[in-house]
């Protein structure tokens, strides 16, 4: 019996290549469908990379804030972009996605519901045309959310109550900003008529910037700022701390303007970013060239808002303007924000790290830029011109009802004593920095210096 199970197990053996041969063998991927899925792969990566660049940018807000303002309300700014990031994303995930990218959109208002979902139709979404994962899309949308919200924080800094602007930035991040972006990036009526916004030199920038100025003016000027004799500076406290802020942000803005390609495109993203790299350095010098009409020492304030005026007004049209014409944008744009700053002063509305200038005036200009340098015939100037009036008084309406609203829950205006204190102290009962009094300590002996070392 165990020779016959023997000589059946070595046939067997024989006769398999031979019983395979006639079988069908395991199909192999296709080339195609495996190129399309490294593709895929690698546009994704490229867009999650580019959000976590973006994420970064909130540390330059912070660190740039903190060091153009007064060490006695260092803690309340930091706190105040913290919770932007924050509150930006949780609202973002719970209303604003699906107010910005509803499924079903007649070009005005619509709410796809919530929270989010891919729904039936897979992790992909038609915005960017099927090159990352739905939730990869929804990250990176939140973090232009969050951007948009705290640039108001810089322009009300110094003076604004804790929970006010808490509040506020609450609403303005709920409704503002997704419904306001829905009418161009969301498929609404501003892109049916051709209005063109690349990375949101009006959409985030300016959006923000007219709620800083509303926002400004509500609350008044800080104490000691404007006096009878005229305008009294009140300077930063560490500017060593800002320019690494915006260094910080230019270096976020890669992922600003390189993720709204949308894909890894490598003529798409290489344009984008050599356009914004440009625009950056141009608005430095412009800025510089402007103040040396003003002073003949250069202002570091001023060069690095310059770069900031640069990266602003070239986002709308870093995927369209010619390179080369992105230096001629950035320049005007350095310059403008010096006369802006000035402007600003002089008709007393206070922005303690000129956020007004940077992305309001700078988000126009740059909006404009694309209708007259475009490569695109279908950018028009009058149609560029509408959506800024648009956003503005969409913007500015809305603002001003959030703020009335705050005013009447919570006030908005922290008291003389309490300002004079630092909100550090009144708001949060802390400092930032742990500064040692030079003063003995009593009950302490006297520290003697001991000898030096020889040679030393």
């Amino acid at each position: 019996m165990r020779k016959v199970q023997g000589l059946a197990a070595l046939a067997m053996l024989v006769l398999a290549p031979a019983l395979a041969w006639g079988q069908d063998a395991p199909e192999a991927v296709p080339a195609a469908e495996a190129a399309a899925q490294a593709s895929f792969t690698a546009h994704n990566a490229w867009m999650l990379i580019c959000t976590a660049l973006m994420f970064v940018m909130h540390l330059g807000f912070a660190t740039l804030e903190s060091g153009l303002s007064r060490s006695k309300n260092t803690v309340n700014i930091l706190f105040k972009n913290v919770f932007v990031v924050c509150i930006g994303i949780l609202t973002y995930y719970v209303v604003g996605f699906n107010l910005m990218y509803p499924p079903d959109f007649n070009g005005y208002f619509s709410f796809g519901g919530f929270p989010p979902s891919p729904g039936p139709t897979g992790q992909t979404i038609a915005y960017h045309g099927g090159t990352a994962t739905y939730w990869t899309t929804f990250l990176f949308q939140a973090m232009f959310a969050a951007t948009c919200t705290t640039i108001i924080s810089g322009a009300v800094a110094e003076r604004i109550k804790l929970k006010s602007f808490m509040l506020f930035s609450t609403f303005f991040v709920v409704l503002v900003y997704p419904v306001g972006g829905s009418w161009t990036w969301g498929g609404g009526f501003l892109a049916h008529m051709g209005f063109h916004d690349f990375a949101g030199s009006t959409l985030v920038h300016s959006v923000g910037g007219w709620g800083a100025l509303v926002g400004a003016w509500m609350l008044g000027p800080r104490i000691g700022k404007y006096t009878r004799n005229g305008l009294s500076p009140i300077p930063g406290s560490n500017m060593p701390l800002a320019t690494i802020g915006v260094m910080l942000l230019w270096l976020g803005w890669f992922g600003f303007n390189g993720g709204s390609v949308g894909s890894a495109d490598p003529a798409g993203t290489s344009v984008a970013l050599v356009n914004t790299c440009l625009g950056a350095a141009a608005g430095a010098l412009g800025a510089v060239s402007a103040y040396s009409f003003v002073s003949r020492k250069p202002d570091l304030s001023m060069l690095l808002n310059g770069i900031l005026a640069g990266l602003v007004s070239i986002t709308a049209g870093a995927d369209c303007i010619p390179v080369g014409v992105s230096i001629v944008v950035g320049f005007v744009a350095g310059g403008a924000v010096v006369f802006s700053v000035l402007f600003l002063d002089k008709i007393k509305i206070d922005d303690p790290v000129g956020a007004i200038s940077v992305h309001l005036v700078s988000g126009i200009w740059g909006t404009v830029a694309v209708g007259l340098f475009s490569s695109n015939p279908a950018h028009k100037l009058g149609v560029q011109l509408t959506g800024i009036f648009v956003y503005a008084a969409f913007s500015v309406v809305m603002s001003l009802g959030l703020f009335a609203l705050v005013r009447s829950m919570v006030g908005l205006r922290v008291s003389a004593e309490e300002e004079v204190d630092g909100l550090d102290a009144s708001q949060h009962d802390m400092h930032a920095y742990a500064l040692v009094s030079a003063a003995p300590i009593i009950g302490r002996p006297p520290i003697v210096a001991e000898d030096p070392l020889p040679g030393g």
